[in-house]
């Protein structure tokens, strides 16, 4: 299932292949975000041919609610649903009812939450959520978790922990006596939690790494926390696990946070930030960040970013691209949108060059200097 094929001299960062049912991954990667079955605002052509996505991921939750598993089944999974022939990855929705407060109890048995569209209520179960992305038929899943809040109390985050690794163990029963449900292979990847304890941390990452599964994942961080603490958690984390296996940290991040995450031994990423950025003007780029609002660009009639290799990025210019967003029209925030993923995918190809050359120490303290400036 996963390959490393090449490793950096002076740090953790490695490259690999992670292969799937539905095509073969480079890593590291980054997975644009599509929580309803669509990245907001970019068609599935777009994803293919222009930021070239190896990998999109979904949303057990938001799946599940709308437009249910009923017709996820009728459509013959969520591929064929979306249109999308590449690998998917859904988490299990363990974040969103997380974010629900007020609106949800966590006991044994599972999560009781009412319906953020129109207050109905459910339950969410290790056993149900294994079964929901069954249906689903994301080549990767995850198991259901507590992602805890930051910052929390000690004996909260300790609760916690014990309950999630209460819920992984039922899971992989369940996974383990269950089929995928369109014959095509899945992988399930447990979750490390903790919050920034990092007695916690360990003892959580010796729990996922003896469950022996495909991959594993670095849930919990990227809430709040300091960045440097998030790093010294994937530190702690990934001396322990198994350096064989694929690694996702959950919801990172800046491109600072990518590269941070690869030299610590990270190999896959998704983040909202890009799109959600996008939309709202910020662009990203390897000479830094353009708010795109600011007047200087009023007059700029430079592309948007020769270096990205992204149709939009080098046909329109900064000044066309402001007088969208500041217009409101739609397709101002879909160019930016576009134009970010694609950059992020630039830059984990980039990292992945570098790895194999043996400079991506180097290179990476020279692109974070870049990343941290403000245009």
């Amino acid at each position: 299932m996963f390959n490393i094929e090449s490793r950096d001299k002076e740090s953790m960062a490695r490259t690999g292949i992670l292969r799937t049912a539905h095509g073969d991954i480079p890593t590291p990667i980054f997975m644009p975000v599509g929580t309803a079955g669509t990245v907001k605002g970019i068609l599935q052509r777009d994803l293919r041919e222009d930021i070239d996505a190896k990998i999109i991921l979904g949303n057990t939750y938001h799946l599940y609610l709308r437009p249910g598993t009923e017709i996820l089944k009728a459509a013959g999974g969520l591929h064929n649903f979306m249109s999308w022939e590449r690998p998917i990855l859904t988490d299990s929705g363990g974040y969103q009812v997380f974010s629900l407060t007020g609106n949800r109890k966590l006991t044994d048995e599972g999560a009781f939450f009412k319906s953020h569209i129109d207050g109905s209520k459910h339950l969410f179960t290790p056993e149900n959520i294994v079964d929901i992305q069954r249906i689903i038929g994301a080549d990767i899943i995850m198991v259901f978790d507590e992602c805890t809040p930051w910052p929390c109390e000690y004996s909260y985050a300790k609760k916690s922990l014990e309950l999630t690794h209460h819920w992984l163990d039922r899971a992989v029963v369940r996974f383990n006596e269950t089929d995928p449900v369109w014959g095509r292979e899945q992988f399930l990847f447990p979750i490390v939690q903790g919050g920034t304890f990092e007695d916690l941390r360990r003892i959580s990452a010796e729990k996922v790494a003896s469950a022996g599964l495909a991959g594993n994942a670095i849930g919990g961080l990227s809430v709040g926390e300091p960045a440097d603490e998030m790093y010294r958690m994937v530190e702690v984390v990934n001396e322990i696990l198994p350096w064989d296996k694929p690694r996702y940290l959950m919801g990172v991040g800046t491109p600072v946070n990518l590269l941070e995450a690869i030299d610590r031994g990270i190999d896959m990423f998704d983040c909202v930030m890009p799109t959600r950025n996008g939309r709202n003007g910020m662009l990203f780029t390897g000479e830094g960040t353009i708010n795109i609002r600011n007047r200087k660009w009023i007059d700029d009639f430079s592309p948007i970013d020769p270096d990205t290799p992204s149709v939009v990025s080098r046909s329109y210019t900064k000044a066309y691209l402001r007088h969208l967003v500041m217009a409101g029209e739609n397709l101002g925030a879909q160019i930016a949108s576009i134009h970010n993923l694609a950059f992020y995918l630039k830059l984990v190809k980039d990292a992945r060059k570098q790895i194999e050359e043996g400079n991506f120490r180097k290179w990476k303290i020279s692109m974070v200097k870049k990343l941290s400036e403000r245009l």
